[in-house]
């Protein structure tokens, strides 16, 4: 018989538990949002441990003539293995269908992006796509967004622009796949839009991680009780 010590070493942890529950549920939104990709889309392929699902999910569908844009170096590596075609954005042009995770997500579809310090780039195929889909676990879904938004801002004058922003802060990652700072915005949020306005008029600041409802087609929420989907605001949406 196993003593007390023993067993205790094989039982999971509550910490492992929640993370394996949150892990199943990035998978199924991954999986549903693989569903929307047919054959000979142009498909822009998001940043981020819930992409990571996606990449697998779409490579298993075997669907002919794709051509994925990576908003990462990360996400296309990944992509490349899996047997995936990769371009550049401007070869591609517009992108039928996009699909990305979210940080937070809020009531009215504002989203928090850029954890994975490539927001720029994911701001940039989410508004080439006629339809962007995030997908996300429950968690990611809250009544308010709270700090930080993530920023990218250049080099030249850094310490300058984080002054107009304070609080904010350099955060300690690498630079994003273009080569500017990542930081943080560590203020209040209140409304929104006031804040992406503010964010976006502060010299120094190439993009920030404020996604309007507009930019976003749908998002596909996976819970304990499966997926919901939430309409975005974007108007080029196909009909059901």
């Amino acid at each position: 018989m196993a003593s007390p010590r023993a067993t205790a070493r094989l039982r999971p942890s509550p910490l492992s538990d929640e993370q394996g529950v949150v892990e199943r549920h990035k998978q199924a939104a991954a999986q549903a949002a693989a569903e929307l990709v047919q054959n000979g889309m142009r498909v822009g392929l998001g940043t981020g441990s819930t992409v990571a699902h996606l990449l697998g999910a779409i490579a298993a569908r075997r669907l002919r003539g794709l051509r994925c844009v990576a908003t990462s170096p990360a996400t296309e590596r990944a992509a490349r293995e899996l047997g995936l075609k990769v371009e550049e954005l401007d070869e591609v042009g517009e992108l039928d269908i996009a699909i990305d995770g979210a940080d937070q997500i809020d009531p009215a579809g504002w989203l928090i992006k850029g954890g994975g310090a490539a927001q720029t780039r994911e701001k940039i195929v989410a508004a080439a796509a006629k339809r962007f889909v995030v997908i996300a676990s429950a968690e990611k879904a809250v009544q308010e967004l709270v700090p930080p938004v993530p920023l990218e801002i250049l080099h030249f004058g850094a310490r300058c622009t984080l002054d107009a922003l304070s609080p904010a802060r350099l955060r300690e990652v690498p630079d994003s796949p273009d080569g500017n700072l990542i930081a943080d915005y560590l203020g209040e949020i209140g409304d929104p839009a006031q804040l992406a306005a503010r964010l976006s008029a502060t010299p120094g600041v190439v993009e920030h991680g404020l996604f309007a409802p507009e930019l976003v087609s749908e998002m596909l929420i996976a819970g304990k009780n499966g997926i919901e989907r939430r309409l975005g605001g974007k108007r080029d949406q196909p009909a059901d």
